[in-house]
């Protein structure tokens, strides 16, 4: 077919196109059921249709396609609908597709509006809207209106809802606010871009704005009616109270109103109403005065009505229960009354200062209103003292340079004065306090001329009455104990003890002690002032006396000291000197080892000063030293012993005086090793010849050394290990042995000797001669030759 056919047969092909009807756009409610149409009307056959999407998701929607249309049913719109999708139809042998972008919105329901049924009076509180499902909420705009007053707005995508910050007045109760959302999508109906939802608001209060109404001053016999009013939400509780004088309450009921039939005089006092709410309480408080004449007047003395002369006292007259308008406080004399003092009120009163005898009698306490009067008697009555004095203590013995301290204490007296006096000297007398009923002398540092009786006078009006006491004084420091030094055993050792200025000094005696043996002893002498006391002791030493503590005694034999202050000791320690002795050398765990066990060398001696130790083992009269030590003992450990280690020991103490030492001869014993075998001239020799074999080893104690040849049970012994054997034949050849034993263990060695049959040969020349006579040489050289005759 050529060009111009091909043209011909396309023409009208090109002129007829078909149309595909598809919205570019949707907008589908989350829930709704949609369907999505594509349409070909103008194709005379029947269409072919194909749904594509463009996005990475599926269509989520049932096909239903007839001749020439197609329809996606979406059963419930999800958010994941949301979507572009491509409508592809052919009609004959023409395709065509139109492409559609599928949106989704959610707007469900009303917001819902929390925190409004409970808002705290005068306080913050946070209002909460909630919008629930809203999509896209990138769109949504919520705002908060009072009043038809906008308080807020929000455009920031809340997810879930929005809160607003709200201060309510109490005027704010019942009111409504309005949360108000938005959702600005483009092809949402208008009936539903807008939900709001409207509340009114709950203003919660503690009491507040609390009186109470009613009549407070009530005559006797009548009716009380009191009113308790209050503002809070929820309605307060109300409940009132009485308080009684004596500090009781009582409940008197719940109500608003409080009534009170018949009052009396019990009734009158403060009532409380007390208001309650689950936000707080208040409190209102009414005094209740109950008129009527005086009642309950009082007069009393204080602190007593019975006094001592010079006392002073408080008398008070006063009336309770009921308004009074004048007191008057007076005293009766000669059946007359005499105004003391007088007051406008319910009470008044009265002090009588240093009171005497003519200021007993009676007193009348009178009290007056509008209503009457009512009076009442008090008896005052004043008693003379009775003056008593104790001074204390009755008996006092001191060391010199304490403190002393005389108490002198006055009863039955108001005002006692005191005075102080010294019978037995007229020193002038030291710190004087006074306080009240008490007087105190005191000495810081007490002197000898402190002795003496002491009297305490005192003085109450024109009574007067002394006690007196007896002061001694001692002096008692502690004593020293000095020597005249380090003395070597034999020697005399001089002890000297003092006591610095003693007081009284015949009544001292110093004793010499040994532990609890006494030794020596001596007293004082009388006089009249501090004296010095000094006792000496001369002691022969003895090595015995080594740090022996001798300790002088000193006890002061006056009545009246402390025990723990009648005896004062010093103690000197004694040190003797003397040359080292019974030095020892001692051997763990014994002075005969094994080889390769392990040994401690140990010396300790005596001696005073402490010198130098020193262990030295001694070899074929050689001394090497092993260890030393500055002092009394020394010790040296051998981890592993050897047969070198055996030898003489000896440990040599030493200090300026002289030397001592001991010694111990150590024994290592070891099984025989290291065995050597050496054979002259050689294993191999001629008929008729000799052969010298010595045998060396190391061991203690020395071994037996034994030669036998292994197919013969002849054995043969040396001492000193050496064997020769003379005029050998050929039956002598054959395996040797020689076993090398001590009765730690054994050491063997095998050897071969062999005898070589006699040949007849030339004359022998020199070197035959020389050889022979060189080895016998050898052997009897050597002490103690075996001989072994080899018998044939």
């Amino acid at each position: 077919m050529n060009s111009a056919l091909l043209l011909t047969l396309l023409l009208p092909v090109a002129v007829v196109s078909h149309v595909l009807d598809l919205p570019s756009n949707v907008l589908f409610k989350v829930g709704d059921r949609r369907n999505l149409t594509c349409s070909m009307s103008s194709c005379p056959e029947k269409v072919k249709f194909v749904w594509r999407s463009l996005e990475d998701k599926p269509l989520f929607a049932a096909i239903k396609s007839q001749d020439k249309e197609s329809v996606l049913i979406f059963d419930n719109v999800m958010k994941d609908l949301e979507n572009s999708i491509v409508c592809k139809a052919t009609c004959q042998k023409e395709t065509k597709q139109a492409t559609t972008k599928i949106k989704v919105y959610s707007f469900p329901s009303n917001p819902v509006i929390s925190g409004y049924d409970r808002l705290k009076l005068g306080e913050e509180n946070i209002l909460g809207c909630e919008v629930s499902s809203v999509y896209p909420s990138e769109f949504l705009k919520v705002q908060w209106l009072y009043e038809d007053k906008v308080l807020q707005t929000h455009e920031e995508e809340p997810e879930r809802g929005v809160h607003y910050k709200f201060t309510p007045s109490s005027e704010d109760d019942g009111k409504a606010i309005t949360c108000r959302a938005s959702l600005n999508v483009n092809g949402i109906p208008p009936d539903e871009k807008i939900k709001e939802t409207s509340v009114n608001m709950t203003v919660l209060s503690a009491p507040h704005n609390v009186k109470v109404s009613g009549a407070t001053a009530v005559p006797l016999g009548s009716s009380l009616n009191l009113t308790c009013e209050a503002e809070g939400k929820p309605k307060p509780a109300f409940t009132w109270t009485a308080l009684k004088p004596d500090g009781q309450s009582v409940e008197m009921g719940k109500h608003q109103d409080l009534f009170v039939h018949n009052v009396s005089l019990s009734d009158a006092g403060t009532y409380q109403c007390d208001i309650r709410n689950e936000f707080g309480n208040q409190r209102a408080s009414v005094s209740v005065v109950v008129e009527a004449p005086p009642m309950d007047t009082l007069i009393e003395a204080s602190p007593q009505s019975i006094l001592k002369e010079g006392d002073s006292v408080s008398i008070f007259c006063k009336s309770s229960g009921v308004p009074v308008t004048r007191v008057v406080l007076s005293r009766r004399v000669d059946g007359e009354k005499k105004e003391l003092m007088s007051s406008e009120g319910a009470e008044t009163s009265v002090p009588l200062f240093s009171v005497k005898l003519a200021d007993s009698g009676v007193f009348v306490c009178e009290a007056i209103n509008e209503y009457g009067r009512q009076e009442t008697t008090l008896n005052l009555t004043v008693e003379a003292h009775l003056l008593e004095v104790v001074l204390t203590p009755k008996i006092l013995v001191l060391e010199r340079g304490s403190s002393l301290v005389l108490s002198c204490q006055a009863s039955g007296c108001p005002q006692p004065k005191f005075s102080w006096k010294n019978l037995s000297n007229t020193p002038k007398l030291r710190l004087i306090e006074t306080d009240g009923f008490q007087s105190q002398l005191s000495v810081n540092l007490v002197e000898l001329e402190d002795e003496g009786t002491y009297l305490c006078e005192v003085t109450c009006g024109s009574i007067k009455k002394s006690k007196q006491t007896e002061v001694k004084v001692f002096s008692f420091p502690s004593p020293v104990v000095t020597n005249s030094g380090p003395s070597l055993v034999g020697e005399i050792m001089k002890l000297t003890c003092t006591v610095q200025e003693v007081f009284p000094a015949n009544l001292f005696q110093i004793l010499w002690m040994d532990g609890e043996r006494e030794m020596l002893s001596g007293t004082g002498s009388f006089s009249s002032g501090t004296t010095n006391l000094t006792s000496v002791y001369s002691y022969h030493v003895d090595t015995g006396d080594q740090d022996k503590r001798i300790t002088c005694k000193v006890l002061l034999e006056m009545h009246g000291v402390p025990a723990a202050q009648a005896v004062k000791t010093a103690s000197t320690t004694l040190s003797i000197h003397y040359p080292p002795r019974v030095t020892r050398i001692t051997v763990s765990p014994l002075t005969e080892l094994k080889e390769g066990e392990s040994m401690k060398i140990s010396c300790l001696s005596d001696g005073f000063p402490k010198g130098r130790t020193v262990l030295k083992r001694v070899v074929d009269g050689i001394q090497t030293e092993l260890t030393a030590s500055d002092g009394l003992e020394t010790s040296f450990a051998i981890p592993s012993v050897e047969l070198d280690d055996s030898g003489i020991y000896i440990c040599e103490t030493s200090n300026k005086y002289g030397s001592h030492n001991d010694s111990v001869e150590i024994t290592v014993k070891a099984p025989p090793r290291n065995m050597t075998v050496e054979i002259f001239p050689s294993t191999d020799v001629q008929e008729g010849q000799n052969i010298t074999i010595c045998c060396r080893s190391v061991s203690f104690p020395p071994p037996a050394v034994v030669l036998s040849k292994l197919d013969s049970e002849k054995n043969v012994y040396s001492l000193d290990g050496v064997f020769l054997l003379i005029n050998l034949t050929p039956n002598d050849t054959g395996l040797y042995q020689i076993n090398v034993t001590n009765y730690l263990g054994y050491e063997t060695e095998i050897f071969n000797i062999n005898v070589m049959e006699k040949r007849v040969n030339p004359p022998l020349d020199w070197n035959d001669f020389l050889m022979p006579a060189t080895y016998l040489g050898v052997a009897t050289a050597m002490l103690g030759v075996v001989v072994l005759r080899v018998e044939r």
